[in-house]
């Protein structure tokens, strides 16, 4: 086969996969199934504080009252909880998603509080923004899904300005979310050689969901200098909400009544689905 064949194979390859990721996200934005009952303000007011209650350490990583004239792409604004938050504190906004069904979400809670900022439906991979165009790129729980996950951190360091951060958060590999996948994929179908990069691509979330070490995500960012990269324990990870009911059954509801949170949260802090990434581009290359 020509190279000319096999770089044709790998975009069609590619192109296959992100149609299956905006299917997946086009028949419902992250949470809508569980948290928005309507489309009225209070739906999505109630929505945005169930996030911030469920996912507390979102305000302070993104940090959205120190961003007022600032220009800003949110990359994935899915039911737009952040993304009004920037446009708010006066940022500059520019936000982007896969999928047409999250860009109207946004729009319509936007217009409701009489906010603006301009939406796209996008591709990560290939940003239609010029070299250098944002002070910040924040993303939170969305470039682990796009296929070509390196092309699209290339994608964000493009875009911004020199000194100009990032803000990610991806899937940490070695998390609990991972390892109660395995048990009940792997091991309990007698499949236990099955990786857990299978595992979170199989079975959490839209098709071909990846998942890195922080050693990997360091590489991910090369080119970047790193401020900040850690993990978290979420709610998925303590069994402390109906995020996973995709997994229902006898098993999960007797592990929601016998888990030991606090001896989770003392014991396996590392152990966190949330990878946290703070990222500056250098001043200069």
């Amino acid at each position: 086969m020509s190279t000319a064949s096999r770089s044709a194979l790998r975009r069609s390859t590619s192109d296959d996969e992100l149609a299956a990721v905006r299917s997946y996200w086009e028949a419902g934005a992250c949470g809508e199934d569980l948290y928005l009952e309507g489309t009225a303000l209070e739906d999505y007011e109630k929505q945005a504080a169930e996030r911030y209650r469920l996912e507390p350490c979102i305000a302070e990583f993104a940090d959205f009252q120190n961003l007022r004239g600032r220009r800003v792409l949110e990359i994935g604004v899915g039911l737009g909880a952040d993304h009004r938050r920037f446009a708010e504190a006066g940022a500059l906004l520019t936000g982007i998603d896969l999928t047409d069904r999250a860009v109207q979400h946004v729009r319509r809670y936007l217009g409701l509080r009489g906010l603006t900022s301009d939406l796209r439906t996008g591709n990560a991979e290939r940003l239609e923004f010029a070299d250098e165009t944002f002070d910040l790129v924040y993303s939170w729980g969305v470039l682990h899904h796009t296929p070509d996950t390196p092309q699209a951190i290339r994608e964000v360091r493009r875009v911004l300005k020199p000194g100009g951060i990032a803000k990610v958060m991806i899937y940490h590999r070695g998390s609990l979310v991972g390892y109660m996948l395995w048990l009940r994929y792997a091991l309990a179908k007698g499949r236990p050689w099955t990786t857990l990069t299978e595992i979170y691509a199989q079975h959490l979330e839209s098709p071909g969901t990846k998942a890195y070490t922080v050693e990997e995500a360091r590489e991910l960012f090369r080119g970047f200098e790193i401020q900040d990269m850690h993990t978290e324990l979420t709610h998925a990870d303590l069994l402390a909400s109906a995020v996973g009911q995709r997994h229902r059954g006898l098993a999960l509801s007797i592990a929601h009544r016998v888990w030991p949170r606090w001896l989770i949260r003392r014991a396996c802090r590392n152990r966190g689905l949330f990878l946290l990434v703070v990222a500056r581009k250098p001043l200069r290359p």
